[in-house]
This record gives C-alpha cells, sequence and structure tokens, in this order.
C-alpha cells in the first residue's frame, strides 16, 4: 500500500508539473506588451550629448615676450599639475621647457660681452686721436707765436722779406684756425661714435635682463585661486604633459568660473534649423543620473563644421544652465533635450508600436483578447514616441510586440479620402525605420 501511494505521489506531481508548463509557458509566451494612445500636448525635442564648459574662464598665460624677445612659436609644457587640480593664488602650475631660452640667453652674453669689447676699444681710440689733435693744437699755437715773434723782428728787413714773414704768419694762423674746426668736429663724430657704441651696449644689457626675468617666468603660478583646467586644441586634445604651447595664444591652462556653465553640443545639419536662441533645454549629467538641470539655448553656429573622424556636417550649439550646482564639473558629459516645439491636443504613441509593411504604416491594435493590424497615418516624433494622425482614438491599446502569427492578419486599411486628405495637405510623414518583428 505504501509502495503504491509512493508511486501515485511522483505521478501526480508529474501531472502537475506537465500542467504548470503548458500553463505558464503558454502564457509566457503569449504575455503582451501594450501601450494606451494619449491625447494632449506632443513635445518636439532634439535629443543630443554634449560637454560641460564654464562660460568665462581666466586664462593661465605663459612668458609675454617669448616670441618677440627668443623668437620662439612653440614651447614644451615640461611639467603640469594633474587636471583639475584646485590651487590657491600664487601656487606652482606647470613648468615650460627652458632648454631654448637658455641656449639664447648664452648665445646673448656672448654677444654682450663683444659689445662691451667695442665700447672699451672705441672709448681708447677716441681717446688717444682727441689727444693727438689737441697736441696739434697746442704745437700749432706755439709755432703760431714764433711766427708772430718773426714778424715783430723783421720791420727793419727789406719789404720782401717782411712780406715774406708775412705770409707765413698769416698760413700758421689759417692752419690753427682750420685744425680747430676740424677738432671740433672730430670731436663731435667721437662723441657720436661713443653713443652709438654705448646705446648698442646698454640696449644688448637691457635685453639680457629682460631674458632672465623671462626665464624665470618659465615657471608658472596661479594668477588667482580656482581650478586648473587644461587648455584644448583645436582637435580638442587636452594641453598635458609635452605638449606644444603657441606662443601666439600663450595659454597653458584656465580657470574657469564654475558659478556659470555652459553645455556646449553639436547639432547634425538635418536637426539644426529646428533649434533656435532662446529655447528650453533639458539637461542630465551622465555622471549623475539623478541630477536634472534646465537651461536654453543661447547660442547656435551659423556655419557648420566637420568633426574629426566624422563626415557628417555639425552646428556648434551653446546652452547655459539657470541651476548651479557644486557637483558641475568642465568636461562633464551631458544629455540635453531641446524643446524645439509642441503640437497641442494629439494623440500620440510610443514608437515601438510603429510597424511597416512595403509603402504601408500600420500598429497592432488590441480587440479583446486578439489583435487586427490597423492602418495608420504618422505625423512628427520625437526621441520616445510618435504622433497619430489617423487611424486611431484615444484610449485606444496597441501592442508594441507583434502577436503570434501576426502574418496570418489582414491590414485595416484607412479610406482612400482619409489617405488623400492628409497626402494633399503634405502632411504625411514616414516614421524612423522599425524591423518588423515576426
Amino acid at each position: 500500500m505504501t509502495r503504491k501511494k509512493y508511486i501515485y505521489l511522483i505521478a501526480s506531481a508529474f501531472f502537475l508539473v506537465i500542467v504548470a508548463y503548458f500553463f505558464f509557458g503558454k502564457n509566457n509566451k503569449g504575455q503582451q506588451i501594450t501601450a494606451t494612445v494619449k491625447k494632449g500636448n506632443f513635445p518636439i525635442e532634439v535629443t543630443t550629448t554634449g560637454e560641460l564648459v564654464a562660460k568665462s574662464a581666466d586664462k593661465i598665460n605663459g612668458p609675454q615676450a617669448l616670441g618677440q624677445l627668443f623668437r620662439i612659436w612653440n614651447v614644451k609644457i615640461q611639467d603640469i599639475i594633474p587636471d583639475g587640480t584646485v590651487v590657491d593664488s600664487g601656487q606652482y602650475v606647470a613648468q615650460l621647457d627652458p632648454s631654448e631660452t637658455t641656449n639664447k640667453i648664452k648665445d646673448e652674453e656672448l654677444n654682450q660681452e663683444k659689445l662691451e669689447t667695442s665700447l672699451t676699444k672705441t672709448r681708447l681710440d677716441t681717446s688717444l686721436e682727441l689727444r693727438a689733435l689737441r697736441d696739434d693744437l697746442i704745437n700749432l699755437k706755439y709755432n703760431l707765436e714764433e711766427k708772430k715773434i718773426i714778424m715783430d723782428q723783421s720791420k727793419y728787413e727789406p719789404p720782401a722779406t717782411i712780406r715774406q714773414v708775412e705770409m707765413d704768419l698769416e698760413k700758421s694762423q689759417r692752419t690753427l684756425e682750420q685744425t680747430e674746426k676740424n677738432y671740433k668736429l672730430r670731436y663731435q663724430k667721437a662723441c657720436a661714435n661713443m653713443q652709438e657704441v654705448t646705446t648698442s651696449f646698454n640696449q644688448g644689457q637691457r635685453k639680457l635682463e629682460q631674458m632672465h626675468d623671462v626665464q624665470k617666468q618659465m615657471t608658472i603660478h596661479a594668477p588667482k585661486s580656482g581650478m586648473v583646467i587644461y587648455k584644448r586644441n583645436y582637435d580638442g586634445s587636452k594641453m598635458g604633459v609635452n605638449a606644444m604651447m603657441n606662443t601666439w595664444e600663450n595659454v597653458v591652462a584656465e580657470l574657469p568660473d564654475l558659478s556659470e556653465m555652459i553645455s556646449k553640443t553639436y547639432i547634425n545639419e538635418i536637426d539644426i534649423s529646428k533649434v533656435k536662441v532662446g529655447q528650453k533645454v533639458q539637461i542630465g549629467i551622465d555622471a549623475f543620473p539623478e541630477k536634472k538641470f534646465s537651461g536654453s539655448v543661447t547660442e547656435v553656429a551659423n556655419i557648420g563644421e566637420q568633426l574629426q573622424n566624422s563626415n557628417a556636417k555639425v552646428y556648434e550649439v551653446k546652452i547655459v544652465i539657470k541651476e548651479f550646482d557644486s557637483i558641475l564639473r568642465p568636461a562633464m558629459t551631458t544629455k540635453n533635450k531641446i524643446l524645439t516645439n509642441i503640437i497641442e491636443n494629439v494623440l500620440f504613441i510610443p514608437i515601438e508600436a510603429i510597424f511597416n509593411n512595403d509603402s504601408v504604416t500600420f500598429v497592432y491594435k488590441k480587440d479583446g483578447a486578439s489583435a487586427s493590424k490597423q492602418q495608420v497615418i504618422v505625423g512628427q516624433s520625437n526621441e520616445n514616441e510618435i504622433i497619430v494622425k489617423a487611424g486611431l482614438n484615444a484610449d485606444d491599446v496597441v501592442l508594441l510586440v507583434p502577436p503570434e502569427k501576426s502574418d496570418k492578419i489582414t491590414i485595416d486599411l484607412l479610406p482612400k479620402e482619409t489617405i488623400e486628405k492628409y497626402k494633399d495637405s503634405g502632411k504625411t510623414q514616414n516614421p524612423p525605420p522599425v524591423v518588423l518583428k515576426k
């Protein structure tokens, strides 16, 4: 008896398992995911990813005179503190490679030694030349006095001799006058030469002092307190260690004002016509999905650009964030939903409920326990939903997944006048392509 009970129990359990399999397995297989047709205001949004940047930032500059003084147009960042470091005013930020400036300073020091030698040589030559001229003047004055004595003694001589003495005296007088004039000219020329050489020497000295000052400025310090953010190149790469700083721009890093942040994004040329300045934007932060911010479009580029590794043309759009939050940091990835339009009082359903069969767009409309294929005419769509212009009513229920044996169901077509109405008005819009699920 006990053995029979045991067999009955096993058989009953096996039977229950089979019943549960068919009952629950069939229900799971036939489980339907549905959505209700809604009626109301339909938002048209352009969704795009972006990056946070500060609305304004103070620049951390390198030495101002690298290009003008050293003729150096690119210099390597030898060392820089980590991106995002918070610093105080005057704190160390970066070190520029000083090797090229050091070599130029050495060259300038050699040139300055040459200028100093030239100054000394010119000073000595000038002194010797002017001393010789002064000696000549003294000798000419003595000679003139001798001629005057001879002239005084010759008054008892014959007239021819007196005339000869007078001529010699006049020559000595004229020679002295000419020599005095030449001395003045030579003195002025010597002063000009000395001034020229001295000016070159002083200029070289000042330049050398400036070069030493600039050499000290190769060690960069923060002009004020803030968070150090690496400067980005035209291709979007960050200027960290071993990056080359262009001395025309002369920016090593930036200190952004974190109180006002902007989401910078790029809109493709298909959607850019929808985006206008002043439109409202909902902004999400990938790093903090629970946080939501509001903003508005402040700037839309007039000219498109082609991003690296992309063939599509895009337009830069800037969105100012209205709220302040200490978690917001530059370079955070954002998701921006730009509200470009609101269409009032329309029917709409999830995009997943739309299917295509050749040129016919339809939905699976639930009728009690079964479903029918209903042709629909759709309009504009947003990221998740699409407008239904004809074919459904409010509160109708549609399937998001085709039912079993959906290929056997015939499509209920709309009246031709309904199709023609939307076709003639030019309002028919094809939905995004959806793969027909079987």
